[in-house]
């Protein structure tokens, strides 16, 4: 049978079949930007709570709106199943599951092997394929193409295979799937231009590079880059502190440079699911290759050790006041991994949490995207902003949300750290600053 042409795989709004593998943080948002883009879409998550809410049009995710994802659902122009057999039609499938760490922080592949083994039952020849999943480079080659093959179809003969690195920001009002440049690579030319010629239709530009390999590179470099520099940034706001200095004031300073400088910015730790996952990625490629990625360690070290480094803080504010942490009301203000989302995934506020309470103080919580807080054997139940911070001995702003009167804290509050500078221009004896 000859191979399959680029020219036949004309992927026409309307007409062409899209079906999204895993809707969360990623899939959902794309599965509803290609729907926008006119594709009837068919989106599969195996979590059944999760379809039954999609269908009812509820998201749960900041990022996609209410009345858009319901107007789509009863438009049958989005539908959600939790059965993979549903995408037997579609022309182009879009896979976009968890990549999580094992244990021992290797890749965790196995949401994507689990997809492609159930997607391969469904192969057909003239299908494009795009994992959109964050992994180490190679696994699209050497893992994904061979399982597909077991069907008798071959990549860029039969079927086409492409890798396109996700690049969400949750909660970013400036950019979003459209506007954000698509990366692609295919396993060979022909899937490239498939690729390209799908996504064309959906984002305003497509960044072609040569290989699925160099795609899947893109993404860890991106946020490596960024747990780099951050870690870089926590280190200068511990050396600031000990020299007397406040670290915001230096680096707002610093970025009025117009050229070679970029702002980043000090915190409680990590969040989420890319920054502190995709560099251990990156990490763990680079020693199957003999290489020792001492940059990614370090920052990893500096960045995992701010917690403890926050609690530290804490423990010595509460000690200028004669006050020992045992027993001591501490109340968190935000615990989401970021401003103005819900997700919890990796939030540094767990550790400071859990630190807390091994110290035996009393702590409590305000944020209204997280009703409730989950500490191992443990669970915190949201409390109101501001009376709960108010009868607090202290007050810690781990995310700074929009809408949060964290002025009213001021005025009669408790000690406040503020890790996050919320409290940007203001100065108060009770308030300190990371």
């Amino acid at each position: 049978m000859a191979p399959i042409s680029v020219d036949s795989a004309r992927f026409q709004p309307r007409e062409t079949q899209v079906g999204v593998v895993g809707l969360g943080y990623v899939g959902l948002p794309l599965a509803v930007e290609i729907a926008r883009a006119g594709f009837p879409v068919t989106g599969v998550d195996t979590d059944s709570s999760k379809v039954a809410l999609l269908q009812n049009g509820e998201s749960g995710i900041g990022d996609v709106d209410a009345g858009e994802l319901r107007g789509l659902v009863a438009s049958s122009r989005l539908r959600v199943s939790a059965a993979y057999s549903d995408l037997k039609a579609c022309d182009v499938i879009s896979i976009c599951v968890p990549t999580p760490l094992g244990k021992t922080r290797d890749p965790d592949s196995r949401h994507i092997l689990q997809a492609v083994e159930a997607l391969a039952l469904q192969l057909r020849r003239g299908m494009l394929l795009i994992l959109e999943s964050t992994t180490y480079p190679g696994l699209t080659e050497t893992m994904v193409a061979p399982i597909l093959a077991r069907s008798g179809l071959r990549a860029g003969r039969d079927f086409f295979l492409c890798y396109s690195p996700e690049r969400v920001d949750p909660a970013n009002p400036d950019f979003g799937p459209r506007n954000i440049p698509k990366v692609i690579g295919g396993l060979t030319e022909a899937c490239l231009q498939a690729g390209r010629s799908f996504y064309a239709q959906v984002v305003d530009r497509v960044v072609p590079v040569s290989s699925t390999r160099a795609a899947e590179m893109v993404k860890l470099v991106e946020n490596t880059f960024r747990m780099v520099n951050i870690g870089l940034a926590n280190e200068m706001a511990m050396q600031c502190e000990r020299m007397g200095l406040d670290v915001w004031e230096v680096v707002e300073a610093a970025a009025t440079k117009p050229f070679g400088y970029m702002p980043f910015h000090p915190g409680p730790g990590l969040g989420g699911h890319c920054i502190p996952v995709d560099p251990q990625f990156l990490a763990w490629s680079a020693r199957q290759f003999g290489c020792e990625p001492r940059f990614i360690e370090l920052a990893a070290e500096i960045n995992g050790g701010m917690p403890r480094y926050v609690v530290q803080r804490i423990q010595a504010m509460l000690n200028d006041q004669g006050r020992a942490v045992k027993g001591s009301r501490i109340h968190l203000v935000g615990v989401a991994y970021k401003r103005n989302v819900s997700d919890i995934r990796e939030s540094p506020a767990l550790d400071v949490a859990t630190l807390l309470l091994r110290m035996q103080a009393e702590v409590t919580y305000s944020d209204r995207y997280v009703p409730s807080l989950p500490l191992g054997a443990v669970r915190l139940e949201r409390r109101e902003f501001p009376e709960a911070a108010l009868a607090s001995d202290l007050a810690v702003i781990l995310a700074d949300h929009d809408g949060v009167d964290y002025e009213r804290l001021l005025i009669d509050g408790p000690l406040i750290l503020d890790t996050r500078n919320a409290l940007r221009g203001q100065t108060h004896d009770r308030l300190v600053r990371l």
